[in-house]
């Protein structure tokens, strides 16, 4: 750097310091008070382990679909269409986790530390109750599920242990999205990312092994990949406890703590319930679109399920920004400053637009080199590609949308963003993929071009939404 002047390599200096450190004190998990510190230093310390929490979660089917590819299209879509149905899953441990955020945020604002903590405890109680239904009812109904999803005969065949393997520990996902929102709404979102990564790292070692029979592992094909995910995410939910019963974080749970309260729970069911709802109507419709591409072949789901999970991963850093904006909600509504509560989420949500324009210019232009990373078979491929660069030329938008979103869940406000979910995914998604795929012969390309239209449409929305203001009174 010889050619800049003096002064200018020591600001270049200074400011990669800076970061460096920065960097290492939101990986730390060190104890810091988010009402106080300046709004973008609160964010980014916020961010960064959320977005690699969230990074990790959309690296468990990124790794699977990696290590499945080789097994060929029909493997690719029994893992596909099994996370269509387990986007259900993630809909419930997301709302659960939504409703332990706002709370253990609004009581750490407020300075009460018990009541956090009872919170906390409460919330391991319904994501235990949680995760027995959803493994038992999963273990029963995984077969039917598949034949129900439009699985050709052949898919149905190869994935089917799959799938009820997936299903039955899907309590698992719950336990692990519910418990790290107890972690993010008290600002311990090290811990989360920790979770994640221990969770991540079992299944990485895992899935080659299991699939291909490595070493003294069984072959099990695309099962493998299923055992390994399971396990890992397992080994996750059992460091989560073990945080929350040591004195890693801000929450530690005492004996006392673990007695029932029923009001309690009814208070976080009464905002998670919302959350729930909220995200069942997006992620349903993740479903339908889903039987919409199906009846176009293997080829076609497989290319949309890559395309999507790219599109998943490249979020990330929205996503953690946006979980970033509800925990400061949380915490500054606590603290009785509503108007730096909302500061807060225009001053991210204008930082986070910016990132994903390049993202999207990125995802956009190196669409063949993403999808082939993945895949080589030419009917994947073009499937793919073309879902890809479709859908992420609104990453503006959705980045945007899912700010201003998680900030009214932050708030506890749940129920504003289920009916603008509603509207924009039931009554404006399904009902035009449908139209642009069925009567005007677009195939799953009008499944692709509906998803932009409708995400773009629910973040308009949500902004008009929010600047109402009514969120601000939101009581919990």
């Amino acid at each position: 750097m010889s050619w800049l002047p003096t002064d200018r390599i020591a600001a270049l200096r200074r400011g990669w310091r800076d970061a460096r450190a920065v960097l290492r004190l939101a990986l730390s998990g060190a104890s810091r008070d988010y009402t106080r510190e300046p709004v973008a230093r609160a964010a980014v310390l916020l961010a960064i382990p959320m977005i690699l929490e969230m990074a990790m979660e959309s690296l468990f089917i990124i790794v699977d679909i990696f290590f499945v590819a080789a097994l060929g299209a029909a493997a690719i879509a029994v893992v596909g269409l099994t996370e269509s149905v387990l986007t259900l899953v993630y809909a419930i441990g997301l709302g659960l986790g939504m409703g332990a955020t706002a709370l253990v945020a609004r009581r750490t604002g407020e300075g009460d530390v018990d009541g956090a903590r009872r919170v906390a405890a409460q919330a391991l109680w319904v994501g235990a109750l949680v995760a027995l239904l959803l493994g038992g009812a999963g273990c029963a109904f995984a077969h039917d599920i598949l034949v129900a999803m439009g699985a050709a005969p052949e898919v149905v065949a190869q994935g089917g242990a799959y799938t009820r393997v997936m299903l039955a520990g899907s309590g698992t996902i719950s336990c692990l999205f519910l418990i790290n929102g107890v972690f993010r709404g008290a600002g311990d979102a090290a811990i989360a990312m920790r979770a994640m990564w221990l969770a991540n790292g079992i299944n990485i070692v895992l899935d080659p092994c299991l699939i291909y029979g490595w070493g003294p592992f069984p072959e099990l094909g695309v099962t493998g990949a299923a055992v390994a995910t399971t396990t890992g995410r397992a080994c996750g939910v059992l460091y989560q406890l073990a945080s929350l019963a040591g004195s890693r974080g801000r929450l530690r749970l005492r004996r006392a703590d673990l007695a029932p309260l029923p009001a309690v729970m009814l208070a976080l069911l009464r905002v998670a319930l919302g959350g729930v709802a909220q995200f069942l109507v997006a992620t349903s419709s993740w479903i339908v679109l889903m039987r919409f591409v199906a009846p176009y072949g293997s080829a076609a789901v497989a290319g949309y399920t890559i395309a999507i999970r790219v599109l998943a991963f490249s979020l990330l850093p929205a996503w953690g920004l946006a979980n970033a904006a509800a925990t400061l909600v949380g915490q500054n509504l606590g603290a009785g400053q509503p108007e730096r509560a909302e500061r807060s989420v225009w001053q991210v949500a204008r930082f986070s637009a910016g990132v994903m324009l390049g993202v999207a210019v990125l995802s956009i232009a190196f669409a063949p080199a993403i999808i082939g990373f993945f895949s080589r078979d030419p009917a994947v491929l073009a499937q793919g590609v073309t879902c890809l660069r479709i859908v992420a030329s609104g990453y503006s938008f959705y980045a945007v949308g899912m700010i201003v979103t998680q900030a009214f869940n932050g708030a506890g406000d749940t129920g504003t963003p289920t009916a603008i979910n509603l509207v924009g995914f039931w009554v404006l998604q399904i009902p035009l993929a449908w139209a642009l795929t069925t009567p005007a012969g677009l195939g799953p390309l009008g499944v692709f071009a509906a998803v932009l239209c409708a995400e773009t449409f629910i973040a308009l929305i949500a902004m008009l939404v929010f600047r109402r203001g009514r969120w601000k009174l939101r009581v919990v």
